[in-house]
């Protein structure tokens, strides 16, 4: 069954994005998931919840390959790298059937 990691930013700085961006999206396709959603221009059409900068939607084959991603050695650094500029609330759900 397909996972996805779902994740909300505040953006406090740009400083970071470059080098981050230069190098996630390789480690993504390296445990078999892509971009769904990049940014995203987030509107809000429901609640009173502040809206984030930005919104990004993973998609996996499974929970195992988004875990992976997210615990892999490889994207550690990167986390504390986007921590240096950004708050992020993230989760991983699973998709409907298959």
């Amino acid at each position: 069954m397909k996972s996805y990691i779902v994740g909300r930013m505040k953006i406090q700085s740009q400083e970071w994005m470059q080098e981050y961006f230069s190098k996630v999206p390789s480690l993504i396709e390296e445990h078999g998931g892509h971009f769904l959603v990049r940014g995203g221009n987030p509107g809000l059409l429901e609640g009173e919840e502040a809206l984030p900068d930005a919104t990004f939607i993973l998609e996996f084959p499974s929970r195992t390959h988004a875990n992976n991603f997210w615990e892999s050695e490889a994207f550690q650094p990167l986390i504390k790298l986007r921590q240096s500029g950004s708050s992020l609330e993230a989760m991983v759900v699973d998709g409907v059937g298959e």
